[in-house]
């Protein structure tokens, strides 16, 4: 498993972040991004989208909490075997989640080039 400080790994996260195309984040309203070292339920996955999609905002009011994409640095740091393939894993989970945001499906997610 590679090894990394918690703040190493963050800085990793907002590299990812800063290389996505800017018409996908430029909807992005009320989301925070977040690291946590693993899922409460223990699981395998990699990241999370917590909140209403754009799709569902028409419920979504003034005052929200803000929605939360979440990624597990130890599901990361277990899932790959060296530093590129976790910069390459790192942007894949932040596009998916962000893609969960938008309400979009897998195969449109390939369709974009956003995977």
């Amino acid at each position: 498993m590679l090894e990394m400080s918690h703040e190493e790994f963050e800085s990793m996260v907002a590299d990812g972040l800063d290389s996505l195309h800017d018409d996908m984040l430029e909807q992005l309203d009320n989301v925070i991004f977040l690291v946590e070292d693993r899922p409460i339920d223990g699981s395998d996955i990699l990241g999370v989208y917590e909140g209403f999609s754009l799709a569902e905002r028409g419920v979504y009011g003034y005052g929200e909490e803000p929605d939360r994409i979440i990624l597990f640095r130890e599901n990361l740091l277990q899932h790959c075997g060296d530093r590129d393939e976790l910069v390459q894993e790192i942007r894949v989970t932040l596009v998916h989640e962000i893609a969960h945001f938008y309400g979009i499906t897998e195969q449109r997610i390939h369709e974009l080039g956003w995977g």
